[in-house]
């Protein structure tokens, strides 16, 4: 690491810490020349490939804006979306790959995003997944209320699945 002061090729590091959202290492370095100190921080760089081949650094300002296009007009807060992008950017970066593909990233966004609103998730999947009719959204809908109605046994046994209510008490005379 060359001192920015006075371009000397070597550098100490005095201090090193993690940033708050731990992705990165904060380093105090001084230089053994001049004596002058200075901070540096160094991250891991994480790769998107997009469909044209080109490469480009991940950002989770990009994926919090894809999202935030399909959160406009629902009650999604700036602080949810924010979340959102950390816990997408986590979930791309557990994965230990150096590179991945936007369909990877896609995929990371649509667990965290059902969760936060559905229709935000329709909206974004419907782009995603590139729907192309009514049928499309219509098993997207169907495979969401299969995956929110509780299991058979849970409802009850009524015919519509809807619990009956108890009969009235009657009080004799």
């Amino acid at each position: 690491m060359h001192c920015p002061f006075c371009r000397h090729p070597d550098s100490r590091v005095v201090d090193s810490r993690t940033t708050d959202d731990g992705c990165s290492i904060r380093r105090r370095r001084q230089c053994p020349d001049c004596s002058r100190r200075f901070t540096t921080v160094e991250t891991a760089s994480l790769m998107v490939i997009k469909r044209s081949g080109v490469t480009e650094p991940f950002s989770r300002d990009k994926v919090i804006s894809g999202v935030r296009k399909a959160c406009q007009g629902r009650p999604v807060t700036e602080d949810a979306l924010a979340k959102l992008g950390q816990q997408v950017e986590e979930a791309v970066r557990a994965t230990g790959s150096a590179e991945l593909s936007t369909h990877d990233v896609g995929l990371a966004i649509l667990g965290p995003l059902q969760k936060l609103d559905l229709v935000a998730y329709l909206r974004f999947a419907s782009v995603y997944r590139a729907f192309d009719s009514l049928e499309d959204f219509e098993a997207a809908v169907a495979e969401l209320r299969d995956q929110q109605r509780p299991p058979a046994h849970d409802r009850g046994s009524g015919a519509d699945g809807a619990a009956e209510a108890p009969a009235p008490a009657v009080a004799a005379d």
